[in-house]
């Protein structure tokens, strides 16, 4: 039991593109045991029903700090769709007024710029950083000294696969019929894969233009997910690696189309995309 007592613990459920989260307010509520809380509201029959959860914190080094816990309560370091949510949560909330803020989280400081609209923010765009290819800092164990359209064996199938991190660590594959694709189990031997110290998420990428990408996506620690930001970004990347997009383009997922440019200037990529209240209330487990 995490709540005890007849009151409960105020919530906020927010999606980006379908990517769905319960954030908690920890100016105002404490929470002690985030791993666990996060397994019991992500269950979609017997809890509130997420993707995972996030706690919106004070920080010392930005303006707010984010912690995000996937459904299986394991700590993610970064999540392009949540930090939008976050952004539009503390202005609507008037924790901020400010229209461009720092955001620490485990992958490092983001920077967000908010679109408000008559006094809500409708879309964020986030400074997502640079993207890491040296395979071991993806981490990916390889001989080569970046993974990008490599053939590899999971037995019995064999896929191309680029890797990106974006703070956390993507498999991108470019193949065609993704919708039929099994996910669960395709997306589960990937993830555990040998190949991959801590796991990884994988991205599969079918390419209807340069400018224009379907994705679905299965999440290390969630499974498949309506969106990834972060797997949006990483997939433009691979997208640019095998000159098969361009630097400016939509990933269309099944919750809704992301914009990710890849700046050549800065060599810093940029997401932008909606930010959705749900419903907020309280809840006692």
């Amino acid at each position: 039991m995490i709540i005890k007592g007849e009151k409960g613990m105020k919530f906020t459920k927010m999606h980006g593109a379908g990517n769905d989260y319960v954030y908690i307010n920890c100016f105002e509520e404490t929470v002690d045991a985030p791993q666990e809380l996060a397994i019991q509201v992500s269950d979609r029959h017997k809890g509130i029903g997420s993707d995972g959860l996030v706690l919106i914190m004070p920080s010392d080094k930005a303006d707010f700090r984010m912690r995000m816990f996937n459904s299986d309560g394991s700590e993610a370091q970064m999540c392009g769709n949540a930090s939008r949510c976050v952004g539009k949560y503390v202005y609507d909330n008037g924790l901020t007024t400010k229209t461009e803020l720092t955001l620490e989280t485990k992958a490092g400081i983001k920077y967000l710029q908010l679109f408000p609209e008559n006094g809500k923010v409708k879309q964020v765009r986030v400074n997502m950083g640079q993207p890491i290819l040296e395979a071991a800092k993806i981490p990916v164990i390889s001989t080569s000294e970046k993974v990008i359209n490599q053939e590899i064996f999971f037995d019995p199938e064999s896929y191309n696969i680029t890797c990106v991190s974006m703070g956390n660590p993507h498999a991108i594959l470019f193949t065609t019929g993704i919708k039929s694709l099994d996910l669960e189990k395709t997306g589960s031997k990937i993830e555990h894969f040998g190949l991959f110290p801590e796991l990884t998420n994988v991205e599969f990428v079918e390419i209807i233009s340069k400018s224009r990408a379907n994705v679905r996506v299965w999440e290390r620690g969630s499974g498949e997910t309506q969106a990834c930001g972060t797997g949006a970004c990483a997939v433009l990347v691979a997208g640019v690696l095998n000159n098969i997009m361009e630097r400016n383009a939509t990933i269309s997922l099944p919750g809704g189309d992301l914009n990710v440019e890849w700046n050549s200037s800065d060599n810093c990529v940029y997401m932008t995309g909606e930010a959705v209240k749900v419903f907020e209330g309280d809840f006692y487990l």
